[in-house]
């Protein structure tokens, strides 16, 4: 992608998002963004159906999540984003995603770096992360570029609840 229309997608993106959420979001980018990585968001709020099908088709685990919150009034309340590396969107280097669920880290959210692992691949990835080691010889689990908010539910987040975050 030409890299203003990146710039664009990323703004009309975080525009989504719950505000809170969408500046730790664009933090997490201008770190990326530091360390020479195009970072992309290629998607944030998604309607229930378009999650519904992506539930009946096997790309998604549950019938409502994070991406699919709206405000009291129907208003775009993302709590997940889907960021990849711009360069290498399908196929993202290992040293991409422990940076990201780094830089995540920092911003008290969390990627689905280690979702399916076993106990063991778990704490390589939560090593490697804690220790900023991108080199790190991690296997990524099933959706490595999500992230979202930590101490939340997204059932919660349906109710209306949102994280407690201090700026």
């Amino acid at each position: 992608m030409k890299e203003l229309d990146r710039i664009r997608r990323n703004e009309e993106k975080l525009a989504e998002l719950y505000p809170p959420f969408a500046t730790r979001i664009r933090r997490v980018i201008e770190a990326l963004e530091a360390a020479g990585i195009r970072p992309r968001i290629q998607e944030a709020y998604r309607p229930p159906l378009e999650q519904l099908r992506a539930f009946q088709s096997g790309r998604s685990q549950v019938k409502f999540g994070f991406h699919n919150v709206t405000g009291a009034q129907g208003e775009k309340e993302a709590l997940a984003v889907d960021l990849l590396d711009d360069d290498a969107p399908l196929s993202p280097a290992t040293t991409y995603l422990l940076r990201l669920a780094a830089e995540a880290r920092e911003q008290g959210l969390r990627t689905g770096l280690p979702w399916g692992l076993s106990a063991r691949q778990r704490l390589s990835v939560e090593r490697a992360v804690a220790e900023r080691n991108f080199a790190a010889p991690i296997r990524p689990g099933w959706d490595p570029t999500h992230v979202e908010p930590l101490g939340i539910t997204a059932a919660e987040a349906k109710s209306g609840k949102r994280p407690a975050w201090r700026d």
